[in-house]
C-alpha cells in the first residue's frame, strides 16, 4: 500500500447547524507529485452515517423495494418520487445491524430473519461526509405492497414487491437511479445465487 498521505485543515466554520450540518473549510493536502497544494475553499455537507438494507424472500425469489418522495430529486424527469432500498441513519455507537432490522420493520413492516453485509460506500465524497453500510436483509416477502412510514416523520412509503429479475431490469432501464437500491442490487446480482443457495441449502437454492 502507498504511504498515507497527510493534509491540514486551516480553519473551520458551522454555517448550518440543523439536522443536517454544513461547513466551510479551508485546507491543503500533500500532493502525488510532492510539496503542498494551495490553500483551498471546500464546503462540507456533514452526516451522519447511514444504513441500507434490501429486504429479499430468497424462497420466492421476490424483493421488497420502497417509493418515496425525495427533495434531492425535484429536477429530475422522471420526478421527485424514487425507488429505493430500505435506509436509515445510524445514532452515535447503534451497530449498523440494528438500525437495518429497525428500518426494514419501520419502513416496510416486516421481520428479519438474516442480514448479510454488502460492504458500504461514501454517497458524494466531494461534498458529503456520509457512509453508508450496506445489507441484503432476509424477510419473508407480502403478496404485495402497502404503504408505511413513521407518522411523527412524516414518511409517506409504498413497498413494491416485485421478482430479482424484475429488480434487475428495473435497474437496467434506468428506472432504479437511487444508490441504496442500485447498490446491494448489483451486489445481488453478482451474488445473490451463492447467497440464496447458502441461506436455504438444497434443491431449493437454485439461482
Amino acid at each position: 500500500m502507498p504511504r498515507r498521505r497527510h493534509f491540514e485543515i486551516l480553519e473551520r466554520r458551522r454555517h448550518h447547524d440543523g439536522f443536517f450540518k454544513l461547513d466551510l473549510l479551508r485546507l491543503r493536502f500533500e500532493r502525488f507529485a510532492g510539496g503542498w497544494s494551495v490553500p483551498l475553499s471546500r464546503e462540507l455537507f456533514v452526516q451522519r452515517e447511514a444504513v441500507a438494507a434490501l429486504p429479499w424472500d430468497p424462497r420466492s425469489d421476490r424483493l421488497v423495494l420502497i417509493e418515496q418522495f425525495r427533495a434531492g430529486a425535484l429536477e429530475a424527469p422522471e420526478g421527485p418520487w424514487l425507488i429505493e432500498a430500505v435506509a436509515g441513519l445510524r445514532e452515535s455507537e447503534e451497530d449498523p445491524e440494528a438500525v437495518a432490522r429497525r428500518e426494514v420493520a419501520e419502513e416496510a413492516g416486516l421481520p428479519v430473519r438474516r442480514l448479510e453485509r454488502a460492504g458500504a460506500y461514501r454517497s458524494s465524497p466531494g461534498a458529503t461526509s456520509e457512509l453508508v453500510h450496506v445489507y441484503i436483509a432476509e424477510v419473508e416477502a407480502p403478496a404485495e405492497g402497502g404503504i408505511f412510514g413513521r407518522a411523527d416523520e412524516h414518511e409517506d412509503i409504498r413497498t413494491l414487491v416485485v421478482t430479482r429479475h424484475e429488480a434487475f431490469a428495473w435497474l437496467d432501464a434506468g428506472r432504479i437511479t437511487a444508490a441504496t437500491a442500485v447498490f446491494p442490487l448489483l451486489w445481488l446480482r453478482a451474488r445473490g445465487g451463492e447467497l440464496r443457495r447458502r441461506w436455504l441449502g438444497g434443491d431449493d437454492a437454485a439461482s
